[in-house]
């Protein structure tokens, strides 16, 4: 877009999304100071300076004692004294000089000359002396005299208009934009985003590149008879960068680009909606060609007839709208709309079909080199030490979100200030990604017996896993300190994005989740709530196994309860698809899964009973352990590689702001990791 267009644009008030407005009360203040000020000037010319009443016999002593100098005066006929009745206004020289002169006064303090009036009538030589100094002319002009007569009245009037006639009209202009758009219309500017801004969606950044190609030069496509589409809905998880890739077309599209919420339509008013969608596309028409982007599409497109109660509500009457603005007997040419929402489910299937919502452009979490670009992009504002690995970072976030990777290198940042560093360095960020994913730590008060469980209940998950994993999810990190909702922690580090569940791994997944109850039964000889979250996450695990996944004797058949949701107005009436003989079997199938894999805990930790003392113990002492020393006792009975740990930061002194501070390597609260798969167990919850 060229500069002189931006020029314009930002001069025009009805071109950017914050028109100026005309302030009356700014007007109003002026016109009372400059109302104020001609009505002491005109009703008193005098005003401001020293006002002598003389007789006329003392004016005719000054005159004849030379102290009023020629043509330092005007008189004027005074009708009220009769016919030789005047009114005479002028300067005479000070008589408090000849006293200043005697030293009675500073001569500073007393003026040279001051002013003076006379009334009354003048004797025929009287008036030829006076004459012969003083002009005989108005001292007003007809004018002044028609300013001094009005003026409190055109105050007074102007004072009513814009306190009273002016609140009317605002208040009712106030009423009436209830139906009007509130789409504001977005310029770019020199930091507007544009496409190399966005990383991580290339395809659908191809996809909303054709539409600003099509805008730039629309004959490229029309040669060959091709149809620009009427509108692109961006669908994706939540933080993915919908509203950021939205942006981006504004700042690379060289035409009008207007945003707008789902729930701007929404008003306590009916038919307000209504109103305001007819008001943005006439907007977009008078605008023409322009793109309009509506973020969270789904506060106003959700399907209709939903709910119990169904009818025609205000909700869908904005809907209605929308649908004929967009596809109806009134074309909208030249208007491209932008949508996002991330439940592309409970949109109504009219405003999916083409014509309306032509494209549908899915964008999902990033994948390896996704969260690597994206954590290239954010890193260029966050000042890195030089052994920060981007792409080992990437590597060790799965199932992170584009916000999730800005996030993490924010949370970073901060850490490491708090540390007292000049730059984020790696284990900054690995401490940030636990934070993250875990919670931040909690040095929770607990008595022996309660650290003696949770680190034999660690321990259990850690050497399971460590014994049943094959390289795919390994032992990154043993934490006993308390994180979010857990006492305790066990993590993982994925070698790859979790894309597909094999039976053999997810059974693996719930041994490791059943190793700390199976540890708390060998050892303490009883068992605690501890295990709760775990026992949640196997259940939940072996019912996908058995209802979605058919990996049991029931076979390939989806047992899965009915996930049709109670305002989307479709079947409610049963919760489950299947017979109770069937029920039966489910539930046995899960049974079997839990207590097979819950067995096979108990019998892998009775094989390493040594190695589950040796690491419980290595807990207590040290409270974190990373996963390469679990793999040591199970091989060499104990720890052989150092524990590292972090001490918490000290302030600096003053004098030594400047001075290079040493890495540190140690911290007390535990050194930080991996991130654990999808389906990782949790630790023992509080």
């Amino acid at each position: 877009m060229s500069s002189e267009n931006n020029k314009s644009s930002k001069n025009d008030p009805g071109k950017n999304g914050s028109p100026q407005r005309f302030q009356p009360k700014v007007l109003l203040v002026y016109l009372v100071i400059v109302a104020a000020i001609l009505t002491i000037w005109f009703a008193n010319p005098g005003a401001g300076t020293n006002l002598k009443q003389l007789t006329i016999s003392e004016l005719i002593q000054a005159v004849k004692a030379g102290q009023i100098a020629e043509g330092d005066g005007l008189m004027e006929p005074d009708p009220s004294y009769g016919r030789d009745g005047y009114v005479i206004n002028g300067e005479m020289s000070n008589p408090a000089l000849s006293e200043v002169e005697g030293g009675l006064a500073p001569a500073s303090d007393v003026p040279s000359k001051i002013r003076f009036t006379a009334r009354g009538r003048l004797t025929e030589d009287d008036f030829l002396l006076v004459r012969e100094v003083l002009t005989e002319k108005r001292a007003t002009t007809g004018l002044q005299e028609v300013l001094i007569s009005f003026l409190p009245f055109l105050l007074i009037i102007g004072l009513l208009y814009f306190l009273f006639v002016r609140q009317i009209k605002n208040a009712g202009k106030g009423a009436m934009s209830f139906g009007k758009s509130k789409a504001k219309m977005l310029t770019r500017e020199k930091d507007s985003i544009n496409f190399k801004d966005v990383a991580g969606c290339d395809e659908a950044k191809e996809e909303v590149s054709e539409v600003v190609d099509f805008l730039r030069d629309p004959k490229k496509f029309q040669r060959i008879g091709g149809r620009i589409p009427k509108g692109v809905l961006m669908v994706g998880p939540p933080g993915t960068g919908k509203t950021l890739l939205a942006k981006a077309v504004a700042g690379e599209a060289d035409v009008p680009f207007f945003s707008i919420s789902g729930s701007d339509f929404v008003e306590m008013f009916v038919g307000v909606g209504a109103a305001r969608v007819r008001d943005m596309f006439e907007q977009g028409r008078k605008n023409a060609p322009c793109i309009v982007f509506i973020d969270e599409i789904d506060a106003v497109g959700r399907q209709r007839g939903a709910g119990l109660g169904g009818g025609n509500d205000e909700r869908e009457q904005t809907l209605n709208s929308l649908l004929v603005e967009m596809d109806g007997f009134d074309g909208h040419e030249g208007v491209i709309i932008i949508a996002a929402t991330n439940r592309p489910d409970v949109l109504d299937s009219a405003l999916l079909r083409p014509g309306r919502f032509d494209r549908q452009v899915t964008i999902d979490l990033p994948d390896l080199n996704g969260r690597y670009e994206i954590l290239k992009v954010h890193a260029k504002k966050i000042a890195l030490s030089e052994d920060v690995n981007l792409q080992h970072v990437a590597r060790n976030t799965p199932g992170f979100s584009g916000a999730d990777l800005a996030n993490l290198l924010n949370e970073g940042a901060l850490i490491a200030a708090r540390y007292n560093k000049k730059a984020v360095e790696m284990e900054d960020i690995d401490e940030a990604r636990d934070k993250i994913s875990f919670g931040r730590e909690r040095r929770k008060l607990m008595d022996d017996e309660d650290r003696k469980i949770t680190a034999y209940h660690e321990a259990g998950h850690a050497l399971v896993q460590a014994v049943v994993d094959d390289g795919h999810l390994p032992v990154h990190k043993v934490t006993i300190i308390p994180r979010g909702q857990s006492l305790g922690s066990t993590m993982f580090m994925p070698k790859k994005d979790l894309l597909n569940h094999s039976k053999r791994r997810l059974l693996n997944q719930i041994c490791c989740g059943m190793g700390g109850r199976a540890a708390e039964e060998i050892v303490m000889g009883d068992i605690t709530s501890g295990a709760s979250g775990d026992i949640r996450m196997v259940t939940k695990t072996a019912r996908h196994m058995v209802c979605d996944w058919g990996m049991t004797e029931l076979g390939p058949v989806a047992y899965g309860e009915n996930k049709d949701h109670v305002f989307l107005g479709q079947e409610v009436a049963r919760s489950q698809n299947y017979s109770e003989q069937t029920a039966q079997k489910i539930d046995n199938a899960i049974h079997d899964i839990v207590e097979k894999e819950y067995k096979r805990s108990l019998e892998i930790l009775n094989e390493h009973r040594k190695a589950l003392d040796v690491c419980a113990e290595a807990l207590l002492e040290h409270e974190t352990i990373d996963g390469k020393h679990v793999h040591e006792i199970l091989e060499f009975g104990e720890i052989r590689s150092p524990i590292v740990k972090r001490e918490p930061a000290e302030p600096e002194p003053e004098a030594e702001e400047d001075a290079e501070e040493p890495k540190k390597t140690t911290k007390k609260d535990g050194d930080k990791g991996g991130l654990a798969g999808e389906e990782a167990p949790a630790g023992a919850p509080a």
